[in-house]
């Protein structure tokens, strides 16, 4: 059986975005680590005038403004500001900073969209930028759509400047369905597109959600490898023929054969925590990262191909809907999401807040339609409940929620001298490093080792770096399961080797490697596993798990939660 959480399982990551240029020189932005370890990147200064300024000098995450935006295209274009008529504007509030880019902008037909308030101030959108930029260039005769988007009307001047922004590879958009035509005009966007406007050969990085786009791009050189790619002559040659010689030239897709290739390089390490994520399922997995997403609100899992239900998040969309757990999903819009992998079928059912999504059920044998409105999920991360005197606390997820909530969540807990303490830590697969070694630096002295990691080359360990909030008498269960993983099976097996806690319930999964993530500049990624993780006593973790001290099997009543009030209250 295949078995795939929506969760993040596997540690994952430092992420950082690469863009090759003449063989060495890259352009790198740091970004989050989950299992945290040095980047395994060799850097040197990059060479003087190697790379030129941003066009627009703003945050790849902030709004980019009409002025700002007319102003660098007239520039990217190198349009004459100097021979232009002095006849009046017809549009109110024109700086006179910005006054000579207007009025080269004007006389070229590119601000009819705006009216007679250009309000210069305010925001650009994705569809006002792309229907500027082709008017400039001249390029409003170029350029059929492929496919069709639904925020982009069939026959409008935004479909056409969708239409060549993509044969040009100006910008991506958002989804399959959706280009994003009214979201706003973000920094990274703007660069890439005033680049490729300006004829520049290395692309800048594109932009995505302000989620995504939070660490600062700095500059690298990579040395070259002494392990070149292997038969590179023959892709290389093969690649060439096909463009050459190929008699269906209007089938040769060269992204498809590229990421197709990225694939197959990571696939070929066999192993099933390193894959290359096109820049959908990147983009899907960063929000995991983030905790909030839009969507419907439900845990999944992938089982045989099939998408389905683990459990609806309460209040969500999904239990609005009435959907269940073990609901498998078919189908989204029409759209058949069985077997075509897992990112890809969540993909489907997440989307924009507010749209609608049609949705396939198959429940007992019985195959019918629910309608589901997405919203904006804030993925939950802690459950605190009292049994009595005794603290409950379930984990769901190592994430930023966790990583920056729980310890005063913990404090308040402590404040009211409990009897006992449970950390429930079943079914979490996993997350942050960052989040684990904050929950234990809540629970173990300062300085206590939570991990030790192992790189190819290298040996290191992660340990808390604050004193911890809930008083060392209190006495600790930590539940477990086989769904506890990464993370998870980091803070049990710490628990238990420094003895603060006692551990009940099933052997945890097994996932004791640490993933990398490098995302280039087409939002594209790759995850690649580059350490192990041991206890803080030296056990090994993945493959084998953490054996609990206590064995309770799972049962239709709660007996592993029953077992662990009873301990806590002897």
């Amino acid at each position: 059986m295949s078995k795939t959480c929506s969760r993040l399982r596997a540690g994952t990551p430092t992420q950082a975005c690469l863009n090759r240029h003449s063989g060495v020189q890259a352009r790198l932005r740091i970004s989050l680590w989950i299992l945290c370890v040095p980047v395994l990147l060799s850097f040197s200064p990059l060479s003087a005038g190697a790379q030129s300024e941003d066009p627009i000098r703003v945050a790849d995450n902030a709004v980019v403004t009409r002025g700002d935006f007319i102003r660098a295209a007239v520039r990217a274009l190198d349009l004459d500001t100097e021979d232009v008529s002095e006849e009046p504007l017809p549009y109110q509030r024109v700086p006179n900073a910005l006054l000579p880019y207007i009025r080269v902008a004007h006389e070229n037909g590119a601000l009819s969209i705006f009216g007679d308030d250009l309000l210069l101030a305010q925001g650009m959108s994705r569809g006002e930028a792309l229907q500027v930029a082709v008017i400039l260039g001249d390029l409003s005769q170029e350029g059929e759509l492929q496919g069709s988007f639904k925020d982009v009307r069939a026959g409008s001047a935004v479909e056409k400047a969708v239409a060549i922004a993509m044969e040009k590879h100006w910008m991506e958009p958002l989804r399959e369905n959706m280009f994003g035509v009214n979201r706003m005009l973000l920094g990274a966007d703007a660069n890439l597109l005033l680049r490729k406007m300006r004829g520049d050969q290395e692309p800048e990085q594109e932009g995505g959600d302000a989620e995504t786009m939070q660490t600062p791009t700095i500059k690298v050189t990579f040395t070259r490898s002494t392990r070149p790619l292997p038969k590179s002559e023959i892709l290389e040659t093969l690649w060439q023929i096909v463009n050459e010689e190929y008699i269906y030239e209007d089938k040769i897709n060269q992204d498809e054969a590229a990421y197709s290739a990225a694939e197959a390089i990571m696939k070929s390490l066999n192993d099933p925590y390193s894959t290359f994520m096109r820049p959908v399922q990147s983009r899907s997995f960063q929000s995991q990262i983030q905790g909030r997403l839009s969507g419907i609100g439900a845990q999944v899992e992938y089982k045989d191909g099939y998408l389905t239900i683990v459990s609806p998040l309460r209040g969500s969309p999904a239990e609005e809907a009435g959907l269940k757990p073990g609901d498998i999903v078919l189908s989204v819009d029409g759209f058949n999401i069985v077997d075509i992998g897992f990112l890809e079928a969540v993909e489907h059912v997440r989307g924009p807040d507010g749209s609608k999504a049609k949705l396939m059920i198959r429940r007992d044998g019985l195959e019918f339609e629910v309608e589901v409105t997405r919203a904006l999920i804030t993925v939950p991360e802690v459950e605190i409940t009292w049994q009595g005197e005794v603290a409950i606390v379930k984990i769901l997820q190592f994430g930023k929620i966790t990583q920056e909530g729980l310890r005063e969540q913990i404090e308040n807990i402590d404040a009211k001298n409990p009897k006992g303490f449970i950390l429930d830590l079943r079914g979490n697969p996993g997350g942050l490093l960052g989040a684990a070694t904050s929950v234990m630096g809540n629970l173990v002295p300062k300085g206590s080792v939570v991990a030790g990691i192992r790189q190819r080359n290298s040996t290191r360990e992660e340990k808390t770096e604050t004193d911890p909030v809930l008083s060392a008498s209190v006495p600790m269960i930590v539940l477990i399961n086989g769904g506890s993983a990464s993370a998870s099976e980091i803070v049990a097996g710490a628990l238990q080797d420094h003895k603060r806690a006692t551990v009940v319930g099933e052997k945890s999964f097994g996932k004791g490697t640490v993933q990398q993530v490098l995302q280039f500049n087409d939002q594209s990624s790759f995850k690649l596993t580059i350490a192990e993780w041991y206890t803080p006593g030296g056990r090994k973790i993945d493959g084998i798990g953490i054996q609990p001290d206590i064995e309770v099997a799972e049962a239709e009543r709660d007996e592993q939660m029953s077992r662990a009030l009873e301990l806590l209250r002897r």
